[in-house]
């Protein structure tokens, strides 16, 4: 796995991050706040492209890719895969991103307005284009096998990871580096979500803005980053020695049918996408040792999240772990399932959930445990990893210890 996080640009350094309920949102400094209600971000801190693309692609690519580049290399480092051995058209992409470069269209057309339509950067349309990460990191490490792109808004680097394991059982590929990553942080953002009364005005509080499931939510904080993980067939990782983390067990995606933005009022469709990734993984509600939320901090996603996973799972939803890891690094829109998966298998391997911070005031309609401010020892060997995007696209992906 690799991942350049709001909490730090490894995946150790993130995960040290969550263990330790330790907050990576700030005041916004990658465009000025100041003419918006909200002016905090999770932004990914001290990051320099050039460690891992020559400076002349680096200015070719825009954010989102040079993250997912990034994180691509630390996932391949970390495999222990030599790519020069492998056969590269059994090597697959494919990435999840809600958006693709808002900072270079805003930029591009201020550019456009004030020298004029024929001095723009020539690279602006493959800048932009949501598929060029996957793309990049294609043409960058020679995986010539299946590529996409899933843009299923804030469901899609969850949908990318359980569509990559579906291209392995298909048996199209041996290799997938799949996850997401966004980098959308800008003043066009910021207008679009601010306009829907959708982000949080804690500016004063940075660190206590995000705070799913309390009662005193008032928004998502936007965030940027990027997670990959390199999955692979189970005969392939055997026969080259592997370390194997997890095993992607089952995913499942729905659609509510019922709104541009808002979720189902009755959680049916959040539920939908749950049962099934139960049943794809052939694994029983009563099973799931661990949930990693969606948990936006939102006043309707944190509620109707918390009733899909009561009419899923009954009165074991009140003995479920549940946690947000966006309490911690805000939003990341398509890129957050990918954070989210690291955050499963670091649960799996360490046997520690980390917390829902920000936990002060109950809310009756969020009645479950969300581990509250604190990390809680404790066994893991199934998780299940919950996204829903604008739209009513909901995934659900389950991981499980891998046993031999």
């Amino acid at each position: 796995m690799g991942a350049v996080t709001p909490l730090g640009n490894t995946v150790q350094e993130f995960w040290d991050g969550l263990v330790a309920g330790r907050s990576g949102i700030a005041p916004m400094t990658l465009c000025d706040p100041s003419a918006y209600p909200c002016q905090i971000a999770g932004e990914v801190k001290g990051f320099d492209p050039g460690g891992y693309v020559n400076p002349r692609e680096a200015r070719r690519m825009a954010r989102f890719s040079q993250l997912a580049l990034a994180s691509a290399q630390m996932a391949v480092d970390d495999s222990g895969l030599d790519l020069e051995r492998e056969d590269h058209e059994r090597i697959g992409v494919l990435l999840g991103t809600g958006i693709g470069s808002l900072p270079t269209t805003q930029e591009i057309c201020q550019e456009m307005l004030s020298k004029g339509a024929m001095k723009i950067n020539p690279f602006f349309i493959p800048m932009i284009l949501p598929n060029m990460a996957s793309a990049n990191v294609a043409r960058i490490f020679g995986a010539k096998g299946y590529n996409s792109t899933v843009i299923t808004a804030c469901a899609a680097s969850n949908q990318a990871i359980g569509e990559a394991s579906e291209a392995i059982r298909r048996g199209v590929v041996d290799i997938v580096l799949t996850g997401g990553t966004e980098a959308s942080i800008s003043e066009l953002g910021l207008s679009g979500f601010c306009i829907l009364k959708a982000l949080s005005t804690r500016n004063e509080e940075p660190d206590k803005a995000s705070r799913p499931f309390d009662a005193g939510r008032d928004g998502f904080v936007p965030a940027e980053g990027s997670a990959i993980l390199i999955l692979e067939s189970l005969e392939h990782a055997l026969d080259r020695g592997a370390t194997i983390l997890a095993e992607v067990a089952g995913f499942g995606t729905s659609c509510d049918a019922f709104h541009a933005v808002q979720p189902d009022e009755t959680g049916e469709g959040a539920a939908r996408a749950i049962r099934w990734a139960l049943a794809d993984a052939e694994t029983p509600p009563e099973t799931i040792d661990y949930i990693n939320a969606h948990g936006t901090s939102t006043q309707l996603n944190d509620a109707i999240e918390t009733m899909a996973i009561k009419t899923v799972f009954g009165e074991r939803a009140y003995k479920v772990p549940i946690s947000s890891t966006k309490s911690m690094v805000g939003h990341a829109l398509g890129g957050a399932g990918a954070l989210e998966a690291v955050a499963c298998v670091k649960s799996i391997l360490d046997g520690v959930i980390h917390p829902t911070v920000n936990q002060e005031r109950p809310d009756p309609s969020c009645d479950l445990d969300y581990v509250p401010n604190v990390a809680r020892q404790q066994r893991v060997d199934v998780v299940l990893s919950n996204s829903f995007g604008f739209g009513g696209q909901n995934t659900c992906t389950v991981f499980r210890r891998y046993a031999e």
